[in-house]
């Protein structure tokens, strides 16, 4: 919006303010936007502009190609109607052909975010209307200001700027926008209002008009009388405000004549909502909100007689106001059809995917997918190095870390090359582990060669795999709900948070505080070798070899040493005991321990804020936040080094071979175990293949579900193929068997996410989806492959360190969750809670009920997953109603102790659908409701 303002004894047009889609005023000093902020119109203003649009003049579809012709065609429309007199035609032409100043020249003193950016020259208050396609934004703005103002009868450019072409503020305003300029001011030749209302046939640049060169489509000029500028102007503020609201624009768009835009600004009053005058200050600015409704919502509320519904209250009819309309049906979408045919839902997923291919790949190269490899990576190596461990102690190292290496990398590379949903990250899992445990030890118990017998599973396990796929069996995903979504979801991320600080405390045995120290008795403190008996003295002397920095030892005689000159190490390796109460402390490695794995923790949380901070332009922000994971590792593996302390580090073979000597790369399928163990190896392949199917698909459902936005289709039935193909290669191998990981996945996800790069000032950015590519995956597991020649860099991360981005990968796999939320509540006041829609409807109690009932599902599984039936959790968690248990039945009955009618809002909100199938339902629930 463009205002008309007289500098020494010339007219101009200053810019006051613009609208993308909130309101940005130039402050009162001129020297600087304000925040972006919700436009306050008065009542009054917009009842005026609906005159000014019955008296004044309307032009649609106006054939314009310059100001100048714009404006004489409007003086001769008024003239033929004899709104004004033909003399005025040269006074009007003069005042709305001069030159507009905007808002872009900055002060000599700027801050630093400002510096590097293009200047451009002032201005005070003008007003123009950006629309993308037939959504307009609107936006106020004025030209710049030249030399000395020409007395010709145009003073405005023809062509922008280069100030205009170099305006940063172009990258906030969407593609293919229009502008809808809004000129007002008051003269001293007129005695009644000029109003005119274009739009043009072609959107056109109109040079320096506008404060960047964007076509314009719309024009709003208002000239009136002296004495009332400040009523101009709020008329001016009206006409902007509509033209940024989605429903007036599409009007303006379309109209056909004045009374269809007359029905568009009543359609905007019957929404308008009054605030009372004493109980507001028009002067305070309200911040845009987070979300607003889509014009879709609002036309469908104003279809339903429901306009001016507020906090909650239900209109005539029993609607519902936009933020709680009912949530769409639980939808998995066409992957999970049944089709009937012989590998039909396999050879559906390969049809679909094919066409991704080569997007798979050159997707892939971006900035922001090497912070996503640094990241993953990290916690793919800690994974198989913890696992490995652990699969170490439980087989007698025929599974070591060397095999969790080569195992991670070669499943991982070829899943995410080949596989169906290529953002899925493959990793071992604790049921897996627990049964590799079992089978361990009844090999060893009844005389079986491990290593054949689990060869012999793993090849069951494939097949069952592959009839599975080739007769549709995933569609049976489609009954799971996000009841068991949460449950699960929470509880891997419960495990990964309880052992990143399991892990953290059980470092301190290694590494004790001194709790009892008392600093007046620092000289008992001590800690001395003392020499061996005689007797073992005798052995080790002649046989055992001279420490390299002793000189006091003559000979090889170990009686002759200076046992109180020798170091700890020196002590213990020639048969010497410590003797004190200060020998095994070891002093600031718990502490130093703790910051790094706090620091860790805290530093990437705090960095993975930062873009929404307002420190530093937009894009650093974003490459902060990106690389928020490997800053922080970066940052204490730094301070480590700088401390120069022997806190605990990564550890990563250096070697090429298998953990146990005694075998090779390679398992024989025959010759160590009876010809029955073969077959009989088909009873616990069964169980492994429930464990991968459950644990692959139910994963495979979170990273897919429509909150990500994915858009390249989902692969259950092909995953679950290349799943159990990896399961036979491993087991051939000797390496372990993978699955999907809940949370690496999540987190891989979370690190691909992207936003809009041009949003509204004052809008948030709106998430456009994830980064689907393959190459990231691929990425992360050929890095995983070569650890082994990387162990010289990787030896400086302490494990702490790691453990620090094991519970942030565990914490941040939280948000969003329902069920989480819903715990928050408990300790919450009522009048702090957020304003979420069931809680309007439903009593707190039963919200808190349903909550508990979910918590005491989820403690169970909790037990299970800490004891030896842990191997079962994929089949409690699953819910197909015919060959597993399910938790389909807890949930049936919950929701039957809801079915009050003070409840029954509750149940319109989960959006139950009862099937009846021989005495038992089946539940079909929303994704984003409280079920």
């Amino acid at each position: 919006m463009d205002t008309l303002q007289r500098e020494g004894d010339e007219l101009e047009w200053k810019e006051s303010a613009r609208w993308v889609k909130f309101e940005e005023k130039v402050e009162e000093g001129g020297e600087r936007w304000s925040k972006p902020h919700v436009s306050t119109l008065s009542l009054h203003s917009l009842f005026e502009l609906r005159t000014c649009l019955q008296t004044g003049t309307i032009l649609l579809d106006l054939d314009g190609y310059s100001l100048p012709q714009i404006v004489d065609d409007i003086i001769e429309r008024q003239i033929e109607e004899g709104i004004i007199m033909p003399e005025l035609r040269e006074k009007i032409t003069f005042v709305l052909l001069r030159k507009h100043r905007h808002q872009t020249k900055k002060p000599i003193h700027r801050s630093l975010a400002d510096i590097g950016k293009s200047s451009s020259s002032t201005c005070e208050f003008c007003s123009y209307c950006l629309t993308e396609k037939r959504s307009p934004i609107a936006r106020c703005c004025c030209h710049p200001a030249g030399h000395a103002q020409s007395r010709s009868m145009n003073d405005i450019a023809d062509t922008p700027s280069t100030d205009q072409l170099k305006n940063k503020f172009m990258k906030k305003i969407p593609r293919d926008a229009e502008a809808s300029n809004v000129l007002v001011g008051e003269v001293d030749f007129l005695h009644k209002p000029f109003v005119a209302f274009v739009r043009l046939s072609q959107a056109t640049t109109l040079g320096g008009l506008t404060e960047v060169p964007v076509p314009t489509r719309f024009l709003f000029i208002l000239l009136g009388p002296q004495g009332k500028a400040k009523s101009y102007n709020e008329i001016g503020r009206a006409i902007a405000t509509l033209m940024v609201d989605d429903l007036f624009s599409d009007v303006a768009y379309k109209a056909r004549d004045r009374e269809d835009l007359i029905a568009g600004i009543d359609e905007f009053l019957d929404e308008v909502i009054v605030l009372p005058p004493g109980e507001w200050d028009p002067k305070i600015r309200i911040e845009p909100p987070k979300k607003v409704p889509s014009a879709d919502k609002r036309k469908s509320v104003f279809s339903l007689n429901e306009l001016g519904q507020m906090n909650g209250a239900a209109g005539g009819g029993g609607g519902r106001v936009e933020d709680e309309e009912m949530p769409a049906q639980h939808e998995l979408g066409e992957e999970l059809a049944f089709t009937g045919r012989f590998c039909g839902g396999l050879y559906l997923d390969i049809k679909r995917k094919l066409p991704w291919l080569p997007s798979d790949f050159y997707e892939g190269f971006h900035i922001q997918s090497i912070s996503a490899v640094l990241f993953i990576y990290l916690g793919c190596i800690t994974n198989a190095i913890t696992f490995g461990g652990l699969l170490g102690d439980a087989t007698e190292n025929y599974q070591g870390v060397m095999e969790s290496f080569l195992g991670t990398a070669l499943a991982g590379s070829v899943f995410c090359l080949l596989g169906g949903q290529p953002l899925i990250i493959l990793s071992s899992t604790g049921p897996i582990l627990i049964f590799e445990k079992l089978l361990f030890e009844f090999s060893k118990n009844n005389n079986i060669d491990y290593m054949e017998l689990r060869l012999w599973i793993g090849i069951h396990s494939c097949l069952q795999c592959f009839i599975l796929v080739a007769t549709d069996a995933s569609y049976i995903i489609k009954y799971m709900t996000r009841f068991t979504e949460e449950g699960f979801s929470s509880l891997i991320s419960f495990i990964f948070i309880s052992d990143a600080i399991k892990k953290m405390v059980g470092s301190f045995k290694y590494y004790p505080i001194n709790t009892n120290f008392k600093p007046d008795y620092v000289t008992a403190y001590k800690c001395e070798c003392l020499a061996p008996d005689p007797m073992a003295a005798m052995i080790f002397n002649g046989l055992v070899p001279m420490p390299d920095n002793s000189s006091s030892v003559s000979g090889l005689n170990v009686t002759a040493l200076d046992w109180s000159q020798l170091s700890k190490k020196e002590c213990l390796k020639y048969g010497g005991s410590l003797v004190g109460n200060s020998c095994k402390y070891v002093p600031d490695l718990a502490l130093m321990s703790f910051i790094l794995f706090f620091g860790t923790y805290s530093m990437t949380v705090t960095l993975k804020k930062f873009k929404f901070s307002r420190y530093f332009p937009t894009k650093l922000r974003k490459l902060i936040s990106d690389f928020s994971i490997f800053m922080s590792i970066m940052t204490f593996v730094g301070l480590d080094m700088l401390m120069g302390l022997k806190t605990p580090k990564l550890i990563v073979p250096t070697e090429f071979k298998p953990t146990r000597p005694d075998r090779g790369w390679l398992v024989l399928p025959f010759g160590k175990n009876p010809w029955w163990v073969y077959l009989g190896s088909f009873v616990p392949a069964l169980l492994v293949t429930i464990l991968i199917f459950m644990d692959q698909q139910i994963s495979a459902v979170i990273v897919n579900r429509k909150e990500n936005k994915l858009k390249k289709g989902c692969g259950y039935h092909l995953d679950l193929f290349w799943v159990g193909v990896l399961m036979a290669t491993c087991s051939f191998l000797g390496l372990p068997w993978y699955v999907a990981a809940t949370v690496i996945s999540i987190a891989h996800i979370d690190s691909l996410k992207m936003e809009s790069e041009s949003s509204a000032p004052g809008e948030q950015p709106q998430f456009l989806g994830v980064r689907e590519q393959r190459v990231t995956g691929i990425l992360v597991f050929v890095l995983t492959g070569v650890s082994i020649f990387l162990a010289p860099v990787l030896k400086y991360i302490p494990m702490p360190v790691l453990y620090g981005v094991f519970l942030y990968m565990g914490v941040a796999s939280l948000s969003g969750i329902q069920f989480w939320d819903r715990i928050k509540l408990y300790m919450m006041p009522s009048k702090h809670q957020p304003d979420l829609s069931y809680l309007r409807h439903v009593p707190l109690r039963r919200v808190h009920l349903f909550t508990l009932i979910q918590i005491i599902c989820l403690a169970v599984l909790w037990i299970l997953k800490s004891t030896f039936l842990a191997i079962i959790f994929p089949v409690m968690v699953c819910n197909n109603n015919k060959t597993l248990l399910r938790t389909i039945v807890m949930r049936l009955n919950v929701l039957r102790m809801l079915q009050k009618s003070s409840d029954s809002w509750l149940l319109r909100a989960i959006y139950i659908k009862y099937t009846c199938d021989s005495c038992l339902c089946h539940l079909q629930m929303p994704s984003n409701y409280i079920i």
